[in-house]
């Protein structure tokens, strides 16, 4: 297959009618990323730490190590393939992505949040399918989020998106 020397970026963004600090610290805390995205987590956000995120409705879990956190403005991860959760972890972490979150505040009571997810390797079809499939991730993320932080609903998104399993 071809490759492409042109950059795949998977981005998007959504205000959230919550304050910065209260955004910012929804994907740092796996209690509040829980209502509206993984199911589980290893652990806080942290820089210099890795954590496992998992998503029990389809076995599936990722090593995310955290590479960089401006408090309530950013928040940066090296994002690994995932792993089959029957299997365990392998101990190896591969092909890593990029993602990073930015908070821009609109007044004091909404956030601008975007995500930008980079580096993506592969052909260039496995490489422009990783970057779709970014995309419409983050997107189902954003929206729960919205929901979650704004109106105390948990949508199941991510879990409904594929009800039969990926």
């Amino acid at each position: 297959m071809a490759t492409t020397s042109q950059p795949a970026v998977a981005q998007t963004g959504m205000l959230i009618r919550k304050p910065a600090a209260e955004v910012f610290n929804a994907f740092i805390d796996p209690a509040v990323t829980t209502h509206f995205w993984f199911t589980r987590s290893t652990g806080k956000l942290e820089k210099g730490k890795e954590v496992i995120w998992s998503w029990e409705m389809y076995n599936v879990a990722s090593a995310v190590q955290t590479v960089d956190i401006v408090p309530n403005s950013r928040i940066e991860v090296r994002w690994f393939d995932g792993f089959d959760m029957k299997a365990g972890d392998p101990g190896t972490r591969e092909n890593a992505t990029r993602v990073v979150w930015t908070f821009t505040p609109h007044g004091d009571n909404a956030t601008f949040v975007e995500v930008v997810n980079d580096g993506f390797s592969g052909d260039a079809a496995t490489v422009c399918q990783k970057a779709l499939d970014s995309n419409g991730g983050f997107c189902w993320v954003l929206a729960g989020l919205k929901a979650y932080l704004e109106h105390q609903l948990e949508l199941n998104l991510v879990g409904d998106r594929f009800p039969t399993g990926k």
